[in-house]
């Protein structure tokens, strides 16, 4: 018999296989034996099969002749072990799942949501206390082997199975919600607040689902993405009362940990807030009316796409269906035009590159992100939905197979065209599910051993690969949907193009743009270029003869919102200058050319950029006091620096001397305003304390050495003189509240973000701490980084001149600890090693081997060694200058580091103007490419752009590495 399976089975390792037949052929019956023979012949992996069986019977031998005496256990637990790993293991430990999944009816039909509530309900017994992670990681793996089993056995079709993932999702979310909510009312009070007519009511949260538990079409292992939205501002009703927002807030956080936390089991869930409001720096939870705000002014047009297949999926309903009834038109635009399907290609091609960055050497083929994949058909699906969904209600559904369907129904797709994309969409999520299932691990990544492709090709449906699946079948059909899928992609995209378009010259998604400018556009009739031609025909022509490419998307949508005001319209056609300039900025900077788009009216800001005097920030900030008129003032003013810098070529270190100045005039105004709210409300103790300019406000980091750019943090401490250590109460809620004012998300928008963790102690020290403690701390207990970091430091706000003494004592400090006891040397060379072990591959142009930090570890070692000279002046050029006067640097290595700060600092700001926010890589796409390669012309000497830019930066940093060898040894 044991030959008979040999020859029958091609197991991958037959030696194996021989050696655990042998071991239980003599303690099982032969027609057992022979059912076991006939199960590991269809199976798709019998290596693995036959393994855990032998495993089974090791180690839980009762359970093992329960489950071989059954045949419809046994062809469970051999199917389980052919398809999982991990749930392999699972039974293993727990044989009584496999039986009672053979003994029950719920097999054959599909559980809601409320039924798995309940099944959990029933399995924490009567206890009100909140469910440990450890209880709800086994819960859903004991549900996922009865759902993958329901798949893989095909008593469930693709849509029900991802239903049914996702409305045991639900079931976890909810009920842990639930005890959550109740420990907490028992511990604060309901939260309540009163409603228009004063009477009070009981808020609830809402835990909104997006993505792919959003459209009820949940993976094996996904993700799972939340937003939380509560009723109302109030309190709650307790004894000991807090405000809704820290109850809440305090619910979320529960929630997420619950779910996050790491067991024996692995974790519930993978739970991710990105998508909330302002991403990682919005509030972990927001009240409806902060939601509706943000919906209604602030939110890009990614966001409120991706809200197509946000729902309820836990907690209280209301709320969250009221902010989705609200959001609904928004979606949805009667307005909406090809801009949006421009969006949606965009962001295609950006996560394309990301993936080939993230991917690196890496060959495996991504069937989510690579194109004609997973994500082009939802992209695809998603903005026909928002093109359509305003005069076509019926095409609004959070799930794609069902949108697909009405789309076709709507004949907004032909039934080729739906044919292809459903069919490619059933093949590909199959397949995803069985690369998930394995370790309940999220990849979406093509096995690259032959072995293992040829037993995920037997994995899949016998209706995809056939009765004889092979690796070759797998891949080759795989290559057809993809192929399928980029096909109808581009050719729906193109149908959307309104005429105008048509004479663009733009190259496919999918091909290198030339390195050579293409022509200028010939505008086309269209009713747009139509009415510019009409009632701004200077401005016609202009566009006309530009060389706008990557930016004429978005120019268009702007001219659409300038068509609205005739004042900004009569402009821009009658300032050549400015509309040159707007032009310049539309094709350079798709961060500001979406803040033009959102708000025309910085259209005045950009023709400020000539003037021939700068603004004193400080004098212009003297005068706010209001936050929201600060936030006003930050945002029109970079703009202004921005957009000097993009078109006028300004001096890379100049444009970041600016910005600092504008970030110190927001601090100092903000330490204003903060002192005297806080005055208000919270007074000092002594009623005759004069609270002004006594704290200091200290700015590190990139602030601290006037190299502060869009979209930097601030590196702030706060630092109060000995003899008002009585009022530290006061200047601790002072300092609070400056950060709030700085750092606030409103309609407004954000000026930037606050970093306190380089005070004494880190997070762990006071945010407000004394002159005295300070010298104490660095005088004895601070580590090598905290004192080093201080040589890029100034006094920005409060008590300036007393700030500078301070900061001037530190550095002594430093010199007796670093400097003059020789540790230097070794702790920069031990510090930079260590930061370039843990960022360089996620941040090669900062920390990676020849990066920007090779400079800065350089210049501030040379600065040590020089005595520890305090000086004020503190940007890169400007200590290379004094370094190189006292003799330390010679002239050519000092004419280097010039050029390698110049050329690093422009790079990162075109990364910076480009995107918005600091990018630690080259990216991919040849486009983005030439657009970096442009701007940094702008601020760099020939001698820094006769070659490629990766070639470029590639050089400089080799020879910026050599000199730091050269260095530090």
């Amino acid at each position: 018999m044991q030959l008979r399976l040999l020859d029958d089975i091609e197991f991958r390792d037959r030696a194996r296989a021989h050696a655990e037949l042998t071991q239980l052929s003599g303690t099982i019956a032969r027609d057992i034996l022979t059912r076991i023979q006939l199960l590991l012949a269809a199976s798709a992996d019998p290596d693995n099969a036959l393994h855990h069986l032998l495993s089974l019977w090791q180690r839980q031998p009762d359970a093992f002749h329960r489950i071989t005496t059954s045949d419809t256990a046994l062809h469970f637990a051999l199917t389980v072990f052919s398809y999982s790993r991990f749930l392999a293991e699972e039974v293993l430990q727990h044989p009584e799942w496999i039986e009672e999944v053979a003994g029950s009816p719920d097999l054959y039909r599909l559980l809601s949501a409320e039924e798995f509530s309940a099944l959990l309900e029933s399995s924490l017994g009567k206890t009100s206390q909140t469910p440990s992670p450890l209880i709800l990681a086994v819960f859903r793996r004991r549900q996922i082997l009865r759902i993958l089993l329901r798949d893989v056995l095909a008593y469930a079709t693709l849509s029900e199975a991802t239903e049914e993932l996702s409305n045991l999702a639900d079931a976890i979310l909810d009920v842990a919600y639930r005890h959550i909510r109740a420990g907490l009312v028992g511990r604060y009070g309901p939260p309540c607040s009163r409603d228009q007519h004063g009477a009070v009511r009981e808020c609830g949260l809402s835990v909104i689902a997006l993505g792919k538990l959003g459209g009820r079409e949940l993976n094996y292992s996904s993700d799972i993405d939340l937003m939380f939205v509560y009723s109302a501002a109030g309190d709650t009703g307790g004894a000991n009362t807090i405000t809704n927002k820290e109850f809440f807030k305090k619910v979320a956080n529960q929630l997420t940990d619950l779910l996050s936390t790491y067991t024996a089991e692995g974790s519930c869930y993978r739970v991710d807030l990105r998508l909330r409001p302002d991403g990682r720096l919005g509030e972990v939870c927001i009240s409806l009316e902060g939601a509706n705000a943000y919906y209604e002014n602030r939110a890009r047009d990614w966001e409120l796409q991706m809200l197509i297949k946000a729902r309820v999926a836990a907690g209280e309903p209301e709320p969250g269906r009221e902010l989705l009834s609200f959001i609904e038109p928004k979606i949805y635009a009667s307005t909406l035009n090809f801009s949006a399907v421009e969006a949606v290609s965009l962001t295609r091609e950006r996560i394309h590159e990301k993936l080939i960055a993230r991917r690196g050497g890496d060959s495996g083929l991504d069937v989510k992100l690579t194109r004609g994949g997973i994500r082009d058909i939802e992209f695809l699906v998603q903005c026909l939905q928002r093109l359509h969904g305003g005069r076509e209600p019926w095409v609004r559904h959070g799930g794609t197979p069902l949108a697909l369907r009405r789309l076709r129904d709507k004949d907004l797709l032909s039934s080729a065209e739906y044919a292809r994309l459903a069919s490619a969409y059933q093949f590909l999520r199959e397949l995803e599910h069985r690369l998930q299932m394995v370790e309940d691990r999220q990849t979406h990544l093509l096995p690259s051993d032959a072995a293992e492709l040829a037993v995920l090709a037997r994995r899949m449906p016998a209706g995809q690969l056939g009765r004889t699946p092979s690796p070759e079948k797998l891949l080759a059909e795989l290559n057809r949907h993809l192929e399928d899928v980029q096909a109808v992609y581009e050719r729906v995209i193109h149908a959307q193009q309104p005429l105008y378009y048509t004479s663009m010259i733009r190259a496919p998604l999918d091909e290198t743009p030339p390195p050579e400018p293409l022509p200028a556009p010939k505008v086309a009739a269209s009713n747009l270029i139509r009415f510019l031609d009409q009632r701004a025909p200077l401005l016609a022509a202009r566009i006309s003869r530009s060389s706008l490419r990557g930016g004429f998307r978005a120019f268009e949508h702007f001219l659409e919102k300038v068509f609205q005001d005739p004042r900004q319209l009569h402009l821009l056609n009658e300032n050549a200058v400015l509309a040159a300039d707007a032009i310049e900025l539309f094709e350079n900077s798709p961060h500001f050319a979406e803040e033009l788009v959102r708000h025309p009216e910085l259209l005045e800001d950009l023709a400020r950029i000539r003037d021939a005097t700068a603004p004193d920030y400080h004098d212009f900030a003297a005068g706010i006091d209001q936050p929201a008129a600060l936030r006003r003032f930050f945002k029109r003013e970079m703009l202004r620096i921005q957009a000097a810098s993009i078109c006028l070529s300004t001096p890379i270190f100049t444009t970041l001397a600016q910005t600092s100045d504008l970030a110190d005039a927001v601090v100092a105004a903000a330490y204003r305003m903060a002192v005297e709210q806080v005055r208000q409300s919270r007074p000092p103790q002594d009623s005759a304390y004069e609270p002004r300019d006594r704290m200091i406000v200290i700015a590190l980091g990139r602030l601290g050495m006037r190299e502060f750019d869009l979209g930097s943090d601030a590196d702030l401490n706060f630092v109060l003189p000995d003899e008002d250590a009585p009022e530290l109460r006061f200047w601790t809620r002072a300092a609070g509240r400056m950060i709030d004012i700085i750092t606030a998300y409103t309609g407004e928008g954000v000026m930037f973000a606050v970093d306190t963790r380089l005070r004494p102690n880190g997070r762990a020290g006071p945010l407000v701490q004394l002159v005295g403690g300070y010298k104490d701390y660095f005088a004895k207990g601070a580590e090598a980084w905290e004192g080093i970091s201080y040589m890029k430091s100034r006094a920005v706000a409060g008590n300036t001149e007393s700030g500078t003494a301070f900061l001037h004592e530190l550095q002594e400090v430093d010199w007796r600890r670093y400097g003059q006891s020789g540790r230097s040397r070794t702790d920069l060379r031990n510090m930079r090693a260590r930061l370039e072990n843990e960022q360089s591959s996620s941040n090669p142009l900062k920390a990676g081997a020849g990066g920007y930090y090779d400079i800065d570890f350089a210049l501030m070692y040379l600065r040590l060694k020089s005595a520890g000279i305090f000086f004020k002046v503190l940007n890169t050029p400007e200590r290379i200058d004094i370094i190189e006067k006292m003799g330390h640097l010679d002239r050519a290595d000092a004419e280097f580091l010039r050029d390698g700060a110049t050329f690093c600092r422009a790079l990162d700001h075109a990364l910076r103007v480009y995107s918005g926010h600091a990018e630690g890589k080259l990216p991919q796409a040849e486009a983005h490419l030439q657009v970096l390669a442009n701007l940094v012309k702008r601020w760099t000497p020939e001698h820094l752009h006769d070659q490629p830019l990766p070639v470029e930066l590639a050089q400089i940093q080799r020879r910026t590495r050599e000199y730091f060898r050269r260095l530090f040894g």
